[in-house]
């Protein structure tokens, strides 16, 4: 591989990584009991100073999804004398998808968080 190729799939690779992150820790601030559990009060009310600027973030977060898949899976120049280079690792795309199954969940955040918490009070449950 060439150095601009090594490059590119840095590059790629870190976006993969990072979109990862962000779509997990936007699903984090949402969802107040798991975090509870997870970081404390002081903790979860930190996360929740995050939420009026949340959809802004799913956006942003969407915006370089699009922009990765595109990285990764454009059409490749085609050469006549063999010496192509190699596509995206199968790693690659496997943490690609990955975020983007975490971003999908970070957008119904709030409607999924009853899968991890019952909101039911105590006193009602059977």
């Amino acid at each position: 591989m060439t150095r601009n190729e090594n490059r590119t799939t840095a590059t790629s690779t870190g976006g993969a990584i990072s979109l990862s992150a962000l779509a997990s820790f936007i699903g984090i601030c949402c969802i107040g009991p798991w975090t509870v559990a997870l970081f404390g009060v002081p903790g979860a009310v930190a996360l929740a100073r995050w939420q009026p600027i949340r959809p802004y973030i799913l956006v942003v977060a969407a915006m370089l999804m699009v922009w990765a898949f595109w990285r990764v899976y454009r059409p490749v120049k085609v050469c006549s004398d063999g010496t192509c280079p190699a596509g995206p690792s199968k790693w690659l795309k496997l943490f690609l998808w990955l975020g983007a199954v975490l971003l999908v969940m970070a957008f119904f955040a709030e409607q999924l968080q009853w899968i991890i918490v019952d909101p039911t009070p105590v006193g009602l449950r059977q």
